[in-house]
């Protein structure tokens, strides 16, 4: 596959933030509670007098994934929430991570994550909060795209030829962001507000679309745009090309069972096999898809989708940052082997007792994967306060596969990367075991063992090896903090209920049963007092 150019596509340029401060002014919407925070006014029909304006345009949707507002990376345009807890990356990974056994976070006076850590929280959470509103910001910004790229306003401003067929793909880009976000909604929180670029700027009292609509939206959209989708050997590195779609529907197809109660584990499958004949391939070294050059070392041949982070151009208090800082151990002060300040963020992540049981159950004690780092920390978090007790992990990186320093050493260069192809081989695998049509035992087996292979792990799995508890194993050990783990746990009915515990589940040191319920988060109360056509979920 061609490798493609980094930051060729780029939303760190003044562009974004014009773009951003011209999406704020003309497609607020009270539920959001975004704010602009620049007094300059621009009019749209002057922002895209250019050519290049429509792409400058894109780069603002883009833009919403990794900035949180139009002054830098402690400015927040969701009102009343700081900049890291409106990150989009930083929220998701949140949600998907923080609430699993994957990992804790020290430092619960930070708003919201004392209630993830121990599965207690509530409809006022920011975190929650915080997500919700940056998805509808996304659906927002996606919008406003759309309603300035359609037919009419493209006819008045002259374009034709090559310029408008281009913006047909910037268009497909913009649906496909507008789609990822309702996915992000229909999996976290079972339902959303509906608003497309057909609704009037400011619509505030949208309809509830339950996780059955959702679905069916985002399937056609999905399918309507994959002609219009570049592929991702002519794609630039950041943007979406087809396979981007193609995962999304894969992940909706392995977790329909819990989205809408149908088994489409054939579906999963045949859109499994797309990504593999796309022409991507595993990264030589697993450790080079975390480092700060993951965009160039050989990994962006994985990676499918990013989130960017750049330490000087696009700063964020982003998943990677949050991610790199907060696994310097607090005893170890082990920051610069990572590229940041060597006390990191003082301990503020590590993993529970059972996450480092699987590491160390001897199917993985010998596999670069297993990062764990356990001289001196007791196995158990006996308190989630106390940052010596509990193993710590060094999986991302700061350093470039060369071991050079990124470009800043806190808000870190390293991309986070939201889909990549060891997903799609797992993803394969577990399908097939679930009797999805087109699926291959030996050909999952072979995928599992080229992730094995490539992270130095000497013991391979034959057919019979193939189960369902192994694949679980595995997505754990090679998909940690990826942001996958509670749907995974929810996908095996290992979430909810007590037939899997882990340290402070349920608020308890050795981990209790908690409610059907927090399967789904609930729709935040600042959203359901702003449009009162959504309803809250069950138990909240």
């Amino acid at each position: 596959m061609k490798i493609r150019n980094h930051k060729s596509f780029s939303y760190s340029s003044k562009y974004v933030f014009l773009s951003l401060i011209i999406f704020l002014l003309i497609s607020c919407e009270s539920d959001l509670d975004v704010i602009p925070e620049d007094p300059n006014t621009f009019l749209a029909d002057a922002f895209y007098a250019t050519d290049d304006s429509y792409k400058q345009g894109l780069a603002g949707v883009y833009a919403n994934l990794t900035l949180t507002g139009a002054s830098g990376p402690d400015n927040s345009n969701i009102a009343g929430l700081d900049a890291g807890t409106s990150q989009y990356g930083r929220g998701y990974w949140n949600l998907q991570e923080l609430t699993t056994d994957a990992v804790k976070w020290s430092w619960e006076n930070d708003p919201g994550t004392r209630d993830l850590n121990r599965n207690i929280w509530s409809a006022d959470n920011a975190i929650i909060r915080g997500f919700f509103g940056r998805c509808m910001a996304q659906v927002a910004f996606a919008n406003e795209y759309l309603r300035q790229t359609n037919t009419e306003k493209l006819t008045a401003r002259g374009v034709r030829g090559e310029l408008l067929e281009t913006i047909s793909t910037y268009r497909a880009e913009a649906r496909f962001l507008r789609a990822l976000a309702y996915y992000h909604m229909m999996d976290l929180f079972g339902k959303a507000g509906f608003v497309t670029e057909e609704d009037a700027v400011g619509f505030v009292q949208s309809p509830e679309y339950d996780r059955k609509q959702l679905f069916e939206f985002i399937e056609a959209e999905l399918t309507t745009i994959e002609a219009a989708l570049l592929p991702s050997s002519q794609n630039e590195y950041g943007r979406a090309p087809k396979a981007a779609a193609w995962m999304v529907l894969a992940k909706m197809y392995l977790n329909s069972s819990i989205l809408t109660g149908q088994d489409r584990m054939t579906d999963c499958i045949r859109y499994c096999k797309k990504i593999l004949d796309a022409g991507y391939s595993l990264s030589p070294k697993y450790e080079n898809l975390f480092n700060a050059d993951n965009d160039s070392n050989g990994a962006q041949n994985e990676i499918i989708f990013p989130i960017i982070s750049d330490g000087i151009t696009t700063q964020n208090w982003g998943p990677t940052t949050l991610m790199i800082n907060g696994q310097v151990g607090s005893l170890e002060q082990n920051g610069e082997a990572f590229g940041v300040a060597s006390g990191g963020w003082g301990g503020a992540l590590r993993v529970p007792r059972q996450f480092s049981e699987i590491m160390t159950n001897g199917n993985y004690d010998v596999d670069d994967r297993n990062t764990l780092i356990t001289a001196n920390r007791p196995i158990d978090i006996s308190s989630i306060q106390n940052n010596g007790s509990g193993y710590i992990i060094g999986k991302w990186s700061n350093l470039t596969s060369q071991g050079a320093t990124g470009s800043a050493t806190e808000i870190v260069d390293t991309d986070f990367p939201m889909f990549r192809l060891a997903d799609v081989y797992l993803m394969y695998a577990e399908a097939s075991l679930k009797g999805g049509i087109g699926g291959d035992m030996e050909q999952a087996a072979a995928y599992l063992n080229q992730l094995r292979a490539r992270a130095n792990n000497p013991k391979r799995i034959s057919v019979s090896d193939l189960t369902l508890d192994l694949v679980i194993n595995e997505r754990l050990v090679e998909l940690h903090w990826e942001g996958h783990r509670r749907q995974d746990l929810i996908r095996f009915n290992r979430f909810t209920g007590g037939a899997y515990n882990w340290n402070w589940k349920g608020n308890s040191l050795h981990g209790t049963s908690i409610s059907q319920d927090l399967a789904v988060f609930p729709i935040p109360n600042a959203s359901l007092a702003a449009n009162s056509r959504l309803t809250q979920n069950t138990g909240y």
